[in-house]
Order: structure tokens, then C-alpha cells, then sequence
């Protein structure tokens, strides 16, 4: 049985080749290059991050291939984020990177290549249970990466492995030392890897050359509060970079591209009961029932919250949350989860309702 390694020049992937290689499968490795910028040093994807995995490769004297998927990248993870940011949203590129390189181009590499299976630095586990396949959480629940998982299919669930998903990341580490592994003690990046240092707007604007237009601040009646900087600047939840002069804390509650407004609110207004969710999609089928109990991640750091969903169509739900939740931000994925199973997740959608 051939196994395709995605290797992304970090720590977890590495060590994941080492794990499959040790239980007996013939290993090939890759690295996906992402961005081609010469200055692209901290983040993932680079060339840098293709010689660290090259290193490990030769390590495993395993074969090594780099497959360049730039434009893809550009077209449908970066292009994507940009217009979700123009239309008022927060997006999530990891989760596209995840379905669109690592669980899309990925696999047709992987035919060519004769592979079974693809196997990623993945914190999280497959379970198979008769004929069915089933995401679940990863052992270590500070790693767990699921959550940016909910696209996968059953099928392609078959035909992955998540070697890390019963490891803590220091045994991860520990296993790269003893192998002489180079990346053993490289640095984690917690920036997306096309945004170093966090900063959306300059990255936006330097991708499309465009300079978006200052606005008003309003509050939930309509009375203007005072300027922002451009809506690519804000998000639903965020305080901190509004330098405006309130007698209170203030939030954004609201971004409204329609008439280029930001719409500030007090903290409490940020409480949603419920959330829409459109493109969602489904790990093991629509469920038989219209609605049902199930816990609820509406952002990657988050603990699960009990909700009850209704199912509207196969690939839209309301979520009825048992507790108010903060800033329930459109364009974020709403993860469900029962128990370690995740079921699906979407995109939740802008929703008046509280």
C-alpha cells in the first residue's frame, strides 16, 4: 500500500511520514508551494518551508515531490477571502485551504501517483464503524484541528490517515528530536499563512490595489457616531482599532457594505440566540429527522455549546442556541459536533435575529 505524505515543512506533517512509514507503508512525500513571494519567510507554503521538508524527506529516504499550486491557491482560497471581506464578512481561508489544496488537488496528485491514501499533520481522528467513516476530535483537545475539517467526505475520509490524532504535540516533537528531524523545534505560525502579522487590510489592498473608502460609524438607530477607515478593516466582535470617542466600550455589530457603514453596538447587543447556516455540508448524509441536539463550535477556539438545529434543506440549518453566544460572525463556519463525531459544518450567513 503506497501512501502520498503532504509535507508542509512544519513539525506535525514530518512526524506523521514517520509514523505511516513505521507501520509499513511505501511513503511518498510532498509539499504543496503556495505563495512564490521571495519575502514570504513566516509563513507556511513558501520555499523555505518546501526545503525543510525536502530535509525531512531525504531523512525518511522516502521520494519527494513539489507540486505548484499557486494559481489555484490565489483563485480559490486568497480571491475568495478578499470578497468575503468586501461584502462585509470574516472568512475563514484555512478551512478552504484544507478543502480545496490538501483534500482536492491533493488527492488527483495522489492518483497519479499511484497512492491509496493521503496522510496529513492533521490533529484529529477517523474512525471507521462497519462500512461507514467518521471525523472525530483529536485525543489532545488543545490541538484539536476537526473544526477545520467538516468538508471532508466519508469517501475521502476512507482514503486519509491522521496519524497525530491520539498524540500530544509534545510527543510529536519529542519523536522529531529523536529522529534528527530539522523542523524538531520549528516555530508554530498563529497567522494565516498569506497575512503575516495579522494584518487583513494591507494584505487586501496590496492583492487587489484598491484603496476602500472611509464611512460612517452608526449606531443601531442610524445616528452617525463618526469615521471608519474602510470596511475591510473590522469585524463583527472587534473593539480594539476603532479610535472613536464614546462615553462606553463600543463593538462592531455590524458591517453593511451597501451603504459603506459600520455599525457600532454595546457589548450585550453582541448576544445571539440563534445562527443561519448556508452551504453546509453534511459528513454522513442529511439526517432523517428535522431537528435534533447536538453541540456547536461557531469559531475555532471555542468550547462546543449544546444547540438544538433544524434542518431547512440539505445544505442549509438554523441553529437555536441553549445559551446566548458573542459575536456570531457571518462568513465563520458553525461546526456540529456529537459528542467526538463531527457531522458537518457551513458558513453562517448574516441573521437579524437574537
Amino acid at each position: 500500500m503506497k501512501a502520498l505524505i503532504a509535507m508542509s515543512g512544519g513539525v506535525d506533517s514530518s512526524v506523521a511520514g514517520l509514523l505511516c512509514q513505521q507501520q509499513g507503508w511505501d511513503c511518498v512525500g510532498c509539499t504543496m508551494l503556495l505563495r512564490g513571494e521571495a519575502n514570504a519567510t513566516e509563513t507556511c507554503g513558501t520555499a523555505q518551508d518546501v526545503a525543510d521538508a525536502r530535509q525531512v524527506a531525504e531523512r525518511l529516504q522516502i521520494p519527494f515531490h513539489v507540486f505548484n499550486f499557486t494559481s489555484d491557491f490565489k483563485a480559490k482560497v486568497i480571491d475568495k477571502f478578499i470578497r468575503c471581506y468586501e461584502s462585509g464578512m470574516t472568512p475563514n481561508p484555512c478551512i478552504d485551504c484544507n478543502r480545496y489544496m490538501k483534500f482536492d488537488r491533493l488527492y488527483d496528485c495522489a492518483c497519479q501517483l499511484g497512492c491509496d491514501v493521503i496522510v496529513t499533520g492533521h490533529y484529529a481522528r477517523i474512525e471507521q464503524i462497519g462500512t461507514n467513516y467518521y471525523l472525530k476530535k483529536a485525543v489532545d483537545s488543545s490541538k484539536d484541528q476537526s473544526y477545520f475539517l467538516y468538508h471532508l467526505t466519508a469517501e475521502q475520509l476512507a482514503r486519509t490517515r491522521f496519524p497525530l490524532g491520539e498524540l500530544t504535540k509534545t510527543a510529536v516533537r519529542t519523536l522529531a528530536e529523536q529522529h534528527g528531524f530539522v523542523n524538531a523545534h520549528k516555530k508554530e505560525s498563529q497567522d494565516i499563512c498569506f497575512v503575516p502579522h495579522g494584518d487583513y487590510a494591507r494584505v487586501i489592498e496590496q492583492y487587489t490595489g484598491k484603496q476602500y473608502p472611509c464611512g460612517n460609524f452608526v449606531d443601531c438607530h442610524g445616528k452617525v457616531l463618526g469615521q471608519h477607515r474602510g470596511i475591510i478593516h473590522y469585524t463583527v466582535g472587534q473593539r480594539k482599532g476603532l479610535n472613536i470617542s464614546a462615553d462606553r466600550r463600543l463593538y462592531v455589530g455590524e458591517i453593511c457594505p451597501a451603504d459603506n457603514t459600520v455599525c457600532l453596538c454595546d457589548r450585550a447587543d453582541l448576544l445571539r440566540t440563534q445562527a443561519t447556516v448556508d452551504e453546509f455540508h453534511w459528513i454522513n448524509g442529511v439526517p432523517s429527522v428535522s431537528s435534533f441536539r447536538c453541540q456547536v463550535k461557531i469559531r475555532y477556539n471555542q468550547q462546543e455549546q449544546p444547540a438544538t438545529v433544524t434542518v431547512l434543506s440539505a445544505d442549509r440549518v438554523v441553529i437555536q442556541f441553549d445559551e446566548p453566544q458573542r459575536a456570531v460572525t457571518p462568513g465563520q463556519a458553525a461546526v456540529l459536533y456529537q459528542g467526538e463525531i463531527v457531522l458537518g459544518g457551513g458558513v453562517i450567513v448574516k441573521d437579524a435575529t437574537r
